[in-house]
């Protein structure tokens, strides 16, 4: 018996990547993710890989994980690829004290983020 196949959540011309814990806040990702929307895969690997922001380096691998995804799962031609989608959302937060003075405690957040990135084939004009 089984469960049925679930159905693709992204068109056919398309590949998707998602890394679900990136260590660092969803605005600093978003800032990343905001420099590749619409790019080239190409142009976008370039102005992550000099960008001189932390969460690039998350963000490349993800990147790249879209792009393989493309080549060897839906046989996509890599050259024709561009960023349809980067969307940028919260995942967990771990939590932790810091031991103030007078036996008093306060709380760190330490939140993670998840990136969801679409890439699709360009249709050639």
């Amino acid at each position: 018996m089984g469960k049925a196949k679930a159905p693709r959540r992204v068109g056919d011309n398309e590949a998707l990547a998602v890394g679900t814990t990136i260590r660092g806040s969803a605005q600093k990702l978003n800032l990343v993710a905001a420099l590749i929307r619409g790019k080239k895969a190409e142009d976008a690997l370039n102005i992550l890989a000099f960008s001189k922001r932390a969460m690039a380096r998350d963000a490349i691998k993800v990147l790249a994980s879209a792009i393989a995804n493309a080549e060897n799962n839906h046989n996509l031609d890599v050259d024709a690829l561009i960023v349809a989608e980067a969307s940028v959302g919260k995942s967990v937060t771990m939590k932790r004290f810091h031991t103030r003075g007078r036996g008093k405690s306060t709380r760190i957040l330490k939140p993670f983020s998840r990136l969801r990135i679409v890439v699709r084939e360009a249709e050639e004009a």
